[in-house]
């Protein structure tokens, strides 16, 4: 998964289907999701997903609202349709991306 900015996203989202995970390096369950996240992108070719540390970016936070860490945005037609805070399983954030 590629490391983002903020201004990368804003570019990708205008795009079409993309999804940024919003993380924090020092947060454990973020580390799981990490690793979830990593799985789930090979299954996902035709959306584009990138991670942002929001350590770096916290205007990111602000513009977005992102109440937690992990957090990740679905974009869909440059329009944040989904924010999902509970990275339940691979399989569940699959059927989240698939679409």
């Amino acid at each position: 998964m590629e490391q983002w900015t903020k201004e990368q996203f804003e570019q990708y989202k205008v795009e079409g289907k993309v999804a940024l995970y919003v993380y924090t390096p020092m947060c454990g369950t973020c580390q799981v999701a990490s690793r979830m996240m990593e799985v789930v992108t090979h299954l996902v070719p035709h959306r584009k997903v990138g991670a942002l540390d929001l350590n770096f970016e916290e205007q990111l936070a602000i513009t977005y609202e992102i109440e937690s860490v992990p957090c990740l945005l679905i974009v869909d037609d440059g329009e944040i349709t989904k924010k999902v805070y509970a990275f339940q399983s691979v399989p569940y954030l699959y059927e989240l991306l698939k679409n």
